[in-house]
């Protein structure tokens, strides 16, 4: 399939420039090229699906922009990931393909920046790999700026939020350190340019393919959510729907109540209702070539 170049910096501007010539497609537009393709392998057809979502993969691949890999490699990648998705995607499921793909092109990109790391940087295990992806956004979102170590306040943050051992996030911020400046920093301190330097990058305005791809993302997490809830009984339903998914969480002690139980098996069961729905997520996963969630 044959998709508009792009090599280089100069190449990377006529590139961005040049994908938003595609128009974007209408659920109906959409779901017949899918048809077209999926029954008859028209490839005129697909070449459409594609080209639609190229903006997409665009404006995924700029939050891989700080691992120090040419962005147009990165997109390039990721457009690979969008052509298996569109060769794969059914949209007799009930999803758009942006929802689709969007797993797809992460995965894509996520392998190719991990064969292009050092395994000895980055590590082999499963929290390593989560937080070389994370752990810079997740700086960000608490405003982690510091150079050097991390402050104990935010080092004890980020391992809640991350749900990783804080040993592991000092060695990680340290292998990750000194890569890319933060996009926070002052662009310059001579009073020539103002502001920081995420200001001046390609504009980061929510647009269509972003807006709705989010959209479709918390519906999915929904669906995934709620078809892993299927495999527990219906005790182990209500006492994880009255005990994780209310507003107002039931204690152990209401439940041990209702169902004549003692509290410790109340909590036995719920730990192992999560472990289940956990299970199933994860299947649910796997069979719709989902990565992350």
């Amino acid at each position: 399939m044959n998709l508009p170049a792009l090599s280089g910096d100069i190449g990377l501007k006529n590139y961005l420039e040049e994908i938003k010539k595609f128009p974007m497609l209408s659920a109906t537009e959409e779901y017949t090229l899918a048809n077209r393709w999926q029954v008859h392998k028209d490839t005129d057809a697909a070449h459409q699906l594609v080209t639609s979502h190229l903006r997409l993969v665009a404006k995924i691949a700029m939050g891989y922009k700080g691992y120090g890999l040419p962005i147009t490699d990165i997109i390039s990648e990721g457009n690979i990931g969008l052509m298996q998705a569109a060769q794969k995607f059914d949209p007799e499921k009930g999803f758009r393909l942006t929802t689709y793909a969007m797993w797809w092109i992460k995965a894509a990109m996520q392998e190719y920046v991990l064969r292009s790391w050092s395994l000895v940087k980055i590590g082999t295990t499963a929290v390593q790999k989560k937080l070389f992806f994370n752990l810079r956004s997740a700086k960000n979102r608490i405003q982690a700026y510091e150079h050097g170590d991390l402050k104990p306040e935010n080092l004890k943050k980020l391992s809640t939020q991350l749900n990783v051992p804080e040993k592991e996030v000092v060695n990680m911020n340290r292998r990750l350190s000194g890569g890319d400046p933060s996009l926070n920093a002052p662009i310059s301190s001579d009073g020539e340019k103002s502001g920081e330097w995420q200001e001046w990058l390609i504009s980061d305005e929510a647009n269509q393919e972003e807006a709705y791809s989010e959209q479709e993302e918390d519906g999915l997490r929904k669906e995934l959510i709620n078809e892993s809830l299927l495999v527990l009984n219906k005790r182990e339903l209500d006492i994880i729907q009255t005990r994780k998914l209310t507003d107002s969480p039931s204690t152990l002690e209401e439940l041990s109540i209702k169902y004549d139980i003692s509290r410790e098996r109340v909590r036995q069961i719920e730990v192992r209702a999560l472990e289940k729905v956990k299970e199933a997520l994860e299947k649910n996963m796997n069979d719709k070539n989902i990565v992350d969630i």
